[in-house]
Order: C-alpha cells, then structure tokens, then sequence
C-alpha cells in the first residue's frame, strides 16, 4: 500500500458532527492522519490561507498529497472509493442499494431538522449544555425524526443495515442531541444511539471535545 500524508482540518472546539463524521472514516479505516483545528469563532476559516484549502471554507476539509476536499459525506465517499476494500474497512455497506440508503439517511440528516441542530446545538452532546424545552417546532421536528426511524430500527436492531456504516455516527449524533438533553425518544431509539456512542472510533472523538 503507498503511503500518503493525510491532513483532516477541524474545528478548535471539536463539536462539529460534520468534522466527526470525516474522523470517524479515517479512524475506522485505519488511515494515519493528522488532525489540524481552524478557530471558527475567530473566522480562521475566511482566511485566505484556508481559502486555498477548501472551496466552501468550512471543516472539515481532507487534504491528502495534493488534493483537497471539503464536506464529511463527500469525504467519507470518497475515502471509500480511494482505500476500498479488503484492504481497508468498509464505511458504507457493500449492498449497492443498501449503500444508496445509507447516504439517503446522511443527505436527510444534513438538510432537514434545522429546528434541532438550533435548539440542540452540538454543545449539548459535547459539553454537556443544557436548554429549555424544544419549541413546538422542535418537537415537530423531532417527531418527524421519529417516525421516519420506526420502520428501520424499531425492532431494536444495532445497525442501519447488517453491519456498521458512518450513516451509523451520523444518526446516532441527531439521536444523542435530544437523548442527553433529556427529550422524549423511544427506548430502542435510545438504545441505538448509546450502542453507537460506544464504538472505539466515536470514543476517540468523544476524547478530543473533552479535553
């Protein structure tokens, strides 16, 4: 196997999902990687240094060699395509339409639920913020997340599909935004989120926004 220098840019804080999306692919590929912070809170990222780096000048951005990308499901794809298996951990699943919904769940995460990720920032999961009640449009919200997630995991399954893929983190991250906030989900969505937060790879993450 060639060697590549592999840089993965991180917010400071490391509370972004998006940034822990793209570790936990590196991670559980096993790829040796350098992890590099961007201050947001001191607009690091619209520096024109980083400009070269990343088209959309947001983290996480990937560097390998010569080649930047920016966008955790772009990344995550892409390390798929580029270190496939045998030789190296699946981060999708191998079945061609399982994989399709596996990135239908990441896409649906990524552009739905605003009122979540604005009621149940990051800093919730991480730092262990706690805020008031959701709104009513917080509980439509969550509500819609629910009933969207019975017909795949309500008969208490571990996965997504047979095996673990990064949809996995991703979901499990949206779930723990209103578990550890305290906010009505079903037992077996709880008991998904919790399986997921424990994997080696989530608890290297876990470390870095505890530090």
């Amino acid at each position: 196997m060639n060697q590549q220098t592999i840089t993965l840019y991180s917010d400071a804080d490391f509370f972004s999902p998006y940034v822990m999306s793209a570790f936990v692919a590196l991670t559980e590929k096993a790829l040796p990687f350098t992890l590099s912070t961007i201050n947001l809170s001191k607009g690091e990222h619209m520096q024109p240094a980083y400009a070269l780096l990343s088209t959309t000048r947001r983290v996480p951005t990937l560097v390998i060699d010569d080649f930047q990308l920016s966008e955790s499901s772009a990344i995550a794809e892409y390390l798929e395509e580029r270190f496939p298996s045998p030789d190296y951990a699946r981060v999708y699943p191998q079945d061609r339409q399982e994989r399709a919904r596996a990135r239908e769940i990441q896409a649906w995460l990524r552009s739905d639920f605003m009122p979540i990720r604005a009621e149940r920032p990051t800093e919730v999961v991480f730092a262990g913020l706690k805020l008031p009640p959701l709104s009513e449009n917080g509980l439509q919200a969550a509500s819609k997340l629910i009933s969207g997630l019975e017909p795949l995991l309500s008969d208490g399954r571990k996965y997504l599909f047979n095996e673990w893929c990064i949809a996995d983190t991703d979901l499990a991250l949206m779930l723990n935004r209103l578990a550890l906030s305290g906010d009505p989900l079903p037992d077996y969505l709880q008991q998904y989120a919790s399986y997921q937060w424990r994997r080696p790879s989530v608890q290297q993450w876990r470390a870095l926004s505890q530090k």
